[in-house]
């Protein structure tokens, strides 16, 4: 079962989604969605895990627009994170970021590497935005600026997902735009700036020690399998799955195949000196 849960930090209020009991699994969302991108996982946890799955500030049905700090950035989104493991008292979780989901689960590590047991980076790059993606922002920035969540779901919904999906999924694309449209305004482009301003990422991977899976679908235009493959490369013992008949979502254009890589991995990590049963916290 699935349950929606509001922890009530010091900073503010985090919706995050929970399913199953055991070690944690930490599943970060994409822009411009939320947590509701994790269903296809959070319904069919492996046994012995417990997934959560929280909104990115401004994502979601979590926060009013005005609770959207200005300088938003990965590291702010990280930082609500680490907030959040510490209030559910977790142990070091498996962490599992997909796109900027992927770029936060860098900064997380950056500033709490001891909270992060093993890691799973999901079509997505270690690499900054370069000028024409940059460019791109600023684009994004008008558009959401003049026509709002649903102005930004037009735009990106279809470059989200790969060929197949969009030939043979066609219903994904209108689930897509409604897990964007339930954000706000002002978390859209708050995530804009985030992204065009984020850190470059590349120095740290051969610093990282814990065991890694790196993930990316077949037919992802966006962060395509060669940004996968630098990851990878660069990171000492990393595997490397590619998701067929999947875009950029690879987790709900080819659920079945993302959550049994998941699972293969889970499967590898060694949990022994884990808490087995990490407290639930203050949950609303």
């Amino acid at each position: 079962m699935i349950a929606t849960r509001v922890a009530h930090l010091p900073t503010r209020s985090v919706r995050y989604l929970e399913a199953g009991t055991g070690h944690p699994v930490i599943l970060l969302h994409a822009f411009p969605l939320n947590a509701e991108q994790w269903l296809p996982q959070l319904t069919r946890v492996p046994p012995g895990w417990r997934m959560i799955a929280p909104d990115f500030r401004g994502f979601g049905p979590s926060e009013p627009p005005e609770a959207v700090a200005a300088g938003t950035s990965m590291e702010s989104y990280a930082a609500d994170v680490v907030e959040l493991m510490a209030h559910l008292d977790t142990a070091p979780a498996v962490v599992v970021g997909l796109s900027m989901g992927g770029y936060v689960a860098f900064a997380l590590l950056r500033q709490a590497p001891t909270r992060v047991r093993a890691l799973v980076l999901a079509d997505t790059k270690a690499t900054p935005d370069n000028d024409e993606a940059r460019a791109g922002r600023e684009r994004l920035l008008e558009v959401v600026a003049r026509d709002g969540p649903v102005g930004v779901s037009r735009e990106m919904a279809p470059k989200l997902l790969g060929e197949t999906s969009r030939r043979d999924q066609p219903d994904l694309i209108d689930a897509v735009r409604a897990l964007t449209e339930a954000s706000t305004s002002a978390g859209i482009a708050a995530g804009i700036h985030a992204l065009k301003n984020r850190p470059d990422s590349t120095p740290q991977l051969d610093s990282v020690a814990c065991p890694v899976l790196v993930v990316c679908g077949a037919e992802d235009t966006l962060t395509p399998l060669a940004d996968a493959e630098a990851v990878c490369s660069a990171i000492e013992g990393a595997q490397l799955t590619v998701i067929a008949q999947a875009g950029h979502l690879s987790n709900i254009e080819n659920p079945l195949a993302f959550s049994g890589a998941l699972q293969r991995f889970l499967d590898t990590i060694d949990v022994r000196a884990a808490d087995s049963s990490p407290t639930a916290g203050r949950d609303a």
